[in-house]
């Protein structure tokens, strides 16, 4: 069993199911209505916890003894799944990020909206964390400039411990985050904002500046890319009928890095990765099994 820390948000959900994807004006019904614990920091120490790991997640919460039912919820969820918040910074008072999602049933497909009301987990924090214990840091790329002094605390301290991070978003500064990592996971969106329409010719825009990384992108239903030592690979997505694409981004992310704590190749890697993340977008919320 690996000692895994993930550093990043968690959040509040609220998951309003559609038949279909409202046009812009549209008037329409709820099918649905749920309530779950999200954040990709959060959302990737759950699925790795199942997959057999001792996971950790440090951000930031209000204080459970301060009355505050969605905080509650969300470490209730925690709790469900095992994971350690140990290393959370927890404040007096605030709104707990929320989420707002639209998913449709006809294709699958989610809208996010996002509101919050907490300052970000602060360096001074993570530098309390004994980081000799983990196995694997993995870390949203969000909150730059205090992910980078946490990065570069991480791997000036603990060189021999593999980082992995997020790249989901274009924010200001954010690449400068991928020199301390080991494994960058990029998302589809990230690389069209880039202007890139496949994960190939993106790859070879960046391999030649992070030679020493090894770089993933998921790309939704068509598959998912590596790229490692000067070589590029491709998995076709499992064939299924997605109900709920929430979150099968960060099951994709949990399942490399299980994948890659296993020593598997990078080949088979990218293989059981599509399978697991395709898997779980035929079942609603963060469940496995």
């Amino acid at each position: 069993m690996s000692q895994i820390l993930c550093t990043g948000i968690a959040t509040l959900d609220i998951v309003n199911e559609v038949a279909d994807y409202p046009h812009e004006d549209d008037e329409i019904r709820i099918v649905s209505q749920q309530k779950r614990r999200g954040g990709n920091a959060a959302n990737t120490a759950v699925i790795l916890s199942q997959l057999g790991h001792q996971c950790y997640w440090a951000g930031t919460l209000i204080d459970i003894y301060a009355n505050d039912s969605d905080s509650r919820f969300i470490i209730n969820d925690l709790d469900k799944y095992h994971i350690n918040y140990e290393h959370c910074h927890f404040l007096k008072q605030g709104k707990v990020p929320t989420s707002y999602i639209i998913l449709s049933q006809k294709s699958g497909s989610r809208t996010i909206t996002h509101y919050r009301d907490l300052p970000e987990y602060s360096f001074k924090s993570f530098s309390m964390i004994n980081l000799q214990r983990f196995n694997w840091l993995h870390f949203e790329g969000r909150n730059i400039e205090q992910t980078l002094k946490m990065m570069h605390h991480s791997k000036n301290h603990h060189p021999n411990i593999p980082i992995s991070i997020e790249i989901e978003k274009s924010r200001e500064g954010i690449e400068e985050l991928i020199p301390y990592a080991d494994i960058v996971f990029f998302s589809k969106n990230y690389v069209l904002e880039q202007g890139y329409h496949t994960t190939k010719r993106f790859f070879n825009s960046r391999h030649t500046t992070y030679p020493d990384k090894t770089l993933f992108c998921a790309w939704g239903d068509a598959g998912a890319a590596a790229f490692s030592r000067q070589q590029y690979y491709w998995q076709n997505a499992i064939k299924i009928d997605a109900i709920d694409t929430i979150a099968a981004g960060d099951v994709f992310n949990a399942a490399i890095i299980d994948q890659q704590l296993k020593r598997q190749s990078i080949e088979k890697s990218l293989g059981n990765a599509c399978i697991i993340a395709g898997n779980s977008c035929k079942r609603k919320g963060m469940a496995l099994e």
